[in-house]
């Protein structure tokens, strides 16, 4: 094989929602060079996870089984993917940037004598075709360039929400299993507790709407009525840094670079002034509607729709008129 592989993450069973904008990048990156796109999923018992993959486009699914896979271990999937790798020989493997991609594929990338290009943002091709990987650096105020130049394989890891998962193209695959060599003795760790994005009892990126509050609330108690602003819509609360620093909510809640990367359908953002950071975790979303009293808040320059006014005033008025709509 040369072309794009794509590794996808799953867990017991369900498929990490991440992985599909990870695929999407690499049916892109395949079809900007004209080269093949694969897939590969790998654990215990996922014969259903293969089918449901062959119904993309790609050239081929690779449905990796072993039993002792069921359980992610940094070894196991290192050992299995250096097998997969050689055995397909892309000339670029794509990984979605979780956590657990973040404690295997440097590893794995170091088992070939090459660097992990990770959290890239962008992809484009320069004037030979040759594609440069962009990546963000100082909290995204500045974007890097990289691109590879010794020989495949190189190993890319895809920042949440830079691409979509619905873009993903349908189509049809041959599926072809493989059984890696492993062996116990080979996995030296064993499976600790779930990555933080697994066990947190909020997961705000696969909120399709987010109303999101900052520091223009002014204090703790006028939270309820962005709650309320929520509720009404059936969106997921969340907040700038400051909000989640002062304990008005939880960490959890809290979108940007130190917090989490989201792409909804609508993001309402209430009382943000839309600083670099906050701007890095939420750019992928499709509708951005801001309200905010300052008319030269950064937040304007990112949204679809913009309100320039009172919050305190703006947020009742639109609640009412969203429950007045359902009523």
């Amino acid at each position: 094989m040369s072309g794009v592989l794509v590794v996808l993450e799953q867990r017991a069973g369900n498929w990490n929602r991440m992985s599909f904008e990870a695929l999407a990048a690499g049916q892109q990156l395949a079809a900007a060079l004209g080269i093949s796109c694969s897939a590969a999923v790998v654990g215990s018992g996922i014969a259903a996870l293969g089918t449901e993959l062959a119904s993309k486009r790609l050239d081929k699914v690779f449905l990796v089984e072993h039993e002792l896979l069921g359980e992610y271990t940094s070894d196991g999937y290192v050992t299995t993917l250096e097998q997969l790798v050689k055995q397909a020989a892309p000339n670029y493997v794509i990984f979605p940037h979780t956590y657990q991609v973040r404690d295997f594929a440097p590893a794995l990338a170091t088992r070939f004598r090459r660097v992990l290009i990770s959290d890239v943002v962008a992809i484009h091709a320069e004037g030979d075709g040759t594609p440069v990987f962009v990546r963000q650096l100082l909290q995204g105020k500045l974007n890097a360039d990289y691109k590879q130049t010794a020989e495949a394989p190189a190993f890319i890891s895809i920042q949440a929400g830079t691409f979509r998962a619905d873009t993903v193209v349908e189509g049809a695959a041959q599926i072809e299993t493989i059984n890696p060599a492993i062996e116990a003795s080979q996995i030296r760790n064993k499976p600790g507790e779930r990555f933080r994005e697994s066990a947190s009892t909020v997961d705000l990126t696969v909120a399709p709407v987010i109303v999101s509050v900052g520091r223009g609330i002014g204090e703790a108690d006028n939270i309820p009525m962005i709650e309320e602003l929520a509720a009404a819509l059936g969106a997921e609360l969340a907040a700038s840094r400051p909000i989640c620093d002062n304990g008005w909510l939880p960490m959890e809640r809290q979108v940007g670079s130190s917090g989490q990367t989201v792409a909804p359908k609508l993001y309402l953002a209430v009382g943000i002034s839309g600083a670099i950071q906050h701007l890095v975790g939420m750019k992928g979303s499709k509708a951005v509607i801001a309200i905010n009293k300052d008319e030269n808040a950064p937040i304007f320059e990112v949204a679809d729709f913009g309100v320039v006014g009172d919050l305190f005033e703006i947020v009742p008025a639109l609640t009412k008129a969203v429950l007045a709509a359902k009523s």
